[in-house]
């Protein structure tokens, strides 16, 4: 998630570095400043239409917003997921680049956060890699599952994560609540489609400039 929160907050960063005032009176001498970027609004449906796998486009893998898992497939993100797919840059990639261009790993290129697990991962179940300052212990013989239904009152939804970064990134403050609240049936009513694409068209228009920097081709087109 650290990595969600560097590429969305990278105009900040960029603005904090500016420079300015000292605090004592006296700013530091500069030479000519390049006029600021022409504000540019852009249209994210060709983002939306983009093909990411075979058959599939953006809208049709964050509508509705599950996991799913072809066993005909390789199992490799986004048909499933394994422990070392870097998820969230994908999806941000699939979300704000020309990914026929640049690959949908493109971002999973940029050393933005750690490149790899802390600790190796274990090669049975939990697979997950061993908590640190404990024990190892051997397989899964020794994990315990709870087996209240899931109906019970104790289990309450409080996250949806089936597709990476669309609660995240694409649905503003205001209805992650209610986001988070719903279902994937929900999402087949085309419910959260027009507050994805205000979400996704927003934070386009005020990151677009930093990816061109970077030299990558947006999939959204100037409106």
């Amino acid at each position: 998630m650290r990595r969600v929160l560097a590429v969305l907050s990278l105009p900040l960063l960029l603005a904090a570095c500016g420079g300015g005032d000292d605090g004592g009176g006296a700013s530091m001498p500069s030479g000519p400043t390049a006029p600021p970027p022409a504000v540019t609004s852009y249209n994210v449906q060709s983002c939306l239409d983009q093909i990411i796998v075979p058959g599939r486009t953006l809208a049709n893998l964050v509508v509705p917003d599950t996991i799913e898992l072809d066993l005909s497939k390789p199992s490799a993100f986004p048909n499933g997921r394994q422990l070392t797919d870097s998820v969230i840059d994908k999806t941000l990639a699939a979300l704000f680049i020309d990914v026929s261009k640049h690959g949908v790993d493109v971002l999973a290129k940029i050393p933005l956060g750690p490149q790899a697990n802390d600790v190796p991962f274990r090669a049975d179940f939990p697979y997950l890699g061993v908590p640190q300052g404990l024990t190892p212990t051997p397989g899964g013989a020794n994990f315990n599952f709870r087996t209240e239904a899931v109906t019970d009152p104790q289990y309450v939804q409080v996250d949806r994560m089936g597709m990476p970064a669309v609660a995240t990134a694409v649905i503003s403050t205001s209805a992650k609540t209610g986001y988070n609240d719903d279902s994937p049936s929900v999402d087949g009513t085309r419910k959260y489609v027009n507050e994805i694409g205000s979400t996704l068209t927003g934070l386009t228009n005020a990151l677009a400039d930093d990816f061109t920097k970077l030299g990558l081709n947006l999939c959204a087109k100037p409106a």
